[in-house]
């Protein structure tokens, strides 16, 4: 992979990379909630994250599978989401990430994929915290950029930092599969909040690796971002495009 200088879009004052009073954020940590919120408009309910073709395929059958495939995604195509979307928050250029995004993600049905969530996620960020930055990224790119960066910059306009951006992306990277396989498997949803709730330690974990992958980024380069791989994700994820039936869209 090409090294990219990573440019920030702006130093803040304070040289963290995340918004401050001066750039008029309020580092509310209720917007994070919001972000987060399984409700927010942002098209992630039409989306598996993989678990439909893992139940299909027999690998999820109950909450003990459904807590290994979480765990897998999680420190896999999770970590890498919440890389790109705390360097996003961090300032980093966001084309230059959507690029890294699209590196990482040798699936074309997840790219395809990520920019139509990213384009979902864009429309819904606009409307909550209006920022010059989304109207720029949205110009540039009409098409979509891909979802974790877009999370990131909604989480800058809202006057959030990277460690924030990271929580949000981790967390999607579980919380959807869970609630997919609720529906998937009429599986209880007592038992799937107990695999996330169970998971919150390494989710912590995983935020902060990628709150500084995406610090070391600034200086070292967009190579520094995590990129790990989930190749039956990619393989089950072209499988599922072809299904001429499925209940979500990926």
């Amino acid at each position: 992979m090409t090294v990219h200088r990573a440019r920030p879009l702006t130093t803040p004052p304070d040289g963290t990379g995340a918004p401050t009073a001066a750039t008029g954020a309020t580092g509310a940590r209720g917007a994070l909630l919001v972000l987060a919120d399984g409700r927010f408009p942002a098209g992630g309910h039409a989306h598996s994250g993989g678990a439909e073709a893992a139940v299909k395929a027999g690998r999820v059958t109950d909450a003990a599978s459904l807590a290994d495939f979480c765990r897998g995604r999680l420190h896999t195509a999770g970590l890498a989401a919440a890389g790109l979307a705390a360097a996003a928050a961090a300032g980093l250029d966001p084309l230059l990430l959507d690029e890294a995004a699209d590196a990482r993600t040798p699936s074309q049905a997840l790219r395809t994929a990520g920019r139509r969530l990213g384009r979902q996620m864009m429309r819904a960020a606009r409307a909550a915290w209006p920022s010059p930055a989304l109207d720029a990224l949205a110009a540039e790119r009409p098409r979509g950029v891909h979802q974790p960066v877009v999370l990131g910059l909604a989480a800058r306009a809202a006057g959030l930092g990277p460690l924030d951006a990271a929580y949000a992306a981790a967390y999607e990277s579980v919380s959807g599969p869970a609630t997919a396989v609720v529906r998937l498997l009429s599986l209880d949803p007592f038992a799937a909040t107990a695999v996330l709730a169970r998971l919150a330690p390494e989710l912590d974990r995983v935020a902060e690796r990628a709150a500084a992958a995406a610090r070391r980024a600034r200086y070292d380069g967009l190579d520094a971002l995590p990129a790990p791989s989930a190749p039956l994700l990619d393989i089950t994820a072209e499988q599922h495009a072809a299904w001429p039936v499925r209940l979500f869209a990926s």
